[in-house]
C-alpha cells in the first residue's frame, strides 16, 4: 500500500482535550492501532503520514463529530469507533442514535453497528430475533426498547419471560413460593429494568402490574395484547415451548426473543431457536439479527474469550468432518 500523507484541521482548539485524552492517552490508542502511520499534532491541525492515513484521518473526522454531538470519547469507545472505520463503516452514525434516556439522564444508546441494526430490527418488525454471544446487550437494549415503546404509549405493559432451566439444583428444593424459587432465573431482566427506570420506579410498574416478569410455563393459554414481550434466554426453550411462545401474540404487541446457540443448557439438547430462522426467516414482519464478537461492549477480555471459544468449535468442527480419500491411497478392498 503506497504511502500518503493527509492534514486535517479540528474546528476548534476546545474539542483537542477531550480528541486526545488526558495525557494523550486517545492519541497512543489510535498510533497503537495504526502502527504504520506517522501522527503528528501542531495546534488544532493533525498531520498524517503512512499507508492508512486516509483511514486515520476518517477516523479522527468521526472522533470530532462524536465530540460534536456532546459524547465524551472514553477509551472504549475510540476502541470501537476504531474498529468500525476498519470495517468502513460509520461511528458518527451508529453512535448518534439515541434508544431512550433513563431517569438517571443516562442515554442508552447502541454502541456497535450490530447493536444498531438490532435496534433498528426491533423498531421496525414484530418479532425480533437477536442472536449473539454474552456481552453484545441483546437483554439490556430490548429492555431499553420496551421502556422507550411503554413511555411513547405504543404499549400498555411490558412482559419479560424466560426458561427456568434447573443446572444442578432442582427448583423443589429452593426456599420460597414459586416466584421466589424463579427469581435467580429471571433477575438480568430485573437488573436491566432498574437500570433504565431505577429500583424505586421498577417496583411502582410491577405493583401495578404494567411490568410483568414471569418465568415461560405462565405463557400458555395466554393471549398478550398491546404489550411489548422480552423472552430471554431462548436458547434453552424447547421447539414445543417456542411455539407456544410465539403463537400468544397478540394485537399491538411486540416481541423480542434473544438467545445464545453456544449455551444451550435445554434437557436433550433441543433448542426452540435450532433451524427457526430458516423456518420463519421469510415471514413479513419477522427480523433475525446476528451479533457476534465485534458487538460484544463488556470487558474487553470477553470479546477475546468468545473468539477463543468460537475457534475451538470452528476447529473440533473441522476435526469432525469427513476427510476426503487421499488420491495416492490404493482403494480398499472389501
Amino acid at each position: 500500500m503506497a504511502a500518503t500523507q493527509v492534514k486535517m484541521m479540528v474546528p476548534g482548539n476546545h474539542l483537542m482535550a477531550g480528541l486526545l485524552g488526558e495525557r494523550d492517552e486517545l492519541l497512543r490508542l489510535i498510533e497503537g492501532a495504526f502502527a504504520d502511520t506517522v501522527v503528528h499534532v501542531r495546534g488544532n491541525e493533525i498531520s498524517l503520514d503512512g499507508p492508512e492515513a486516509s483511514d486515520v484521518g476518517r477516523l479522527f473526522e468521526e472522533l470530532v463529530l462524536l465530540l460534536q454531538q456532546g459524547q465524551a470519547l472514553e477509551p472504549s469507545l475510540v476502541r470501537r469507533t476504531i474498529d468500525m472505520v476498519k470495517a468502513d463503516e460509520r461511528p458518527s452514525e451508529v453512535l448518534s442514535k439515541e434508544v431512550f434516556r433513563s431517569t438517571r439522564g443516562r442515554s442508552v444508546r447502541p454502541k456497535t453497528s450490530g447493536q444498531k441494526q438490532y435496534v433498528d430490527a426491533i423498531k421496525d418488525n414484530v418479532i425480533t430475533f437477536g442472536v449473539g454471544p454474552a456481552g453484545t446487550g441483546k437483554s439490556w437494549l430490548a429492555v431499553a426498547m420496551a421502556v422507550q415503546s411503554l413511555q411513547a404509549k405504543e404499549v400498555e405493559r411490558i412482559v419479560l419471560t424466560r426458561p427456568a432451566v434447573e443446572a444442578g439444583e432442582r427448583l423443589g428444593f429452593l426456599p420460597g413460593d414459586l416466584m421466589a424459587k424463579v427469581d435467580p432465573y429471571l433477575r438480568p431482566l430485573y437488573d436491566a429494568l432498574h437500570d433504565m427506570v431505577d429500583a424505586e420506579g421498577a417496583a411502582r410498574l410491577l405493583e401495578r402490574g404494567t411490568v410483568e416478569v414471569a418465568p415461560l410455563a405462565f405463557m400458555r393459554g395466554r393471549t398478550l395484547n398491546s404489550s411489548f414481550i422480552i423472552l430471554d434466554e431462548a436458547q434453552n426453550t424447547t421447539p414445543e415451548q417456542m411455539k407456544m411462545f410465539l403463537t400468544r401474540i397478540g394485537f399491538g404487541s411486540k416481541v423480542v426473543v434473544t438467545g445464545d446457540t453456544t449455551q444451550v443448557d435445554v434437557p436433550g439438547g433441543r433448542s426452540g431457536l435450532d433451524r427457526l430462522e430458516s423456518m420463519l426467516g421469510h415471514i413479513d414482519g419477522i427480523s433475525f439479527v446476528h451479533l457476534t464478537s465485534r458487538d460484544v461492549v463488556r470487558h474487553r477480555i470477553v470479546q477475546d474469550i468468545v473468539d477463543a471459544y468460537e475457534t475451538a468449535s470452528a476447529r473440533r468442527a473441522a476435526d469432525a468432518a469427513p476427510r476426503p480419500p487421499d488420491p495416492g491411497e490404493p482403494a480398499s478392498s472389501t
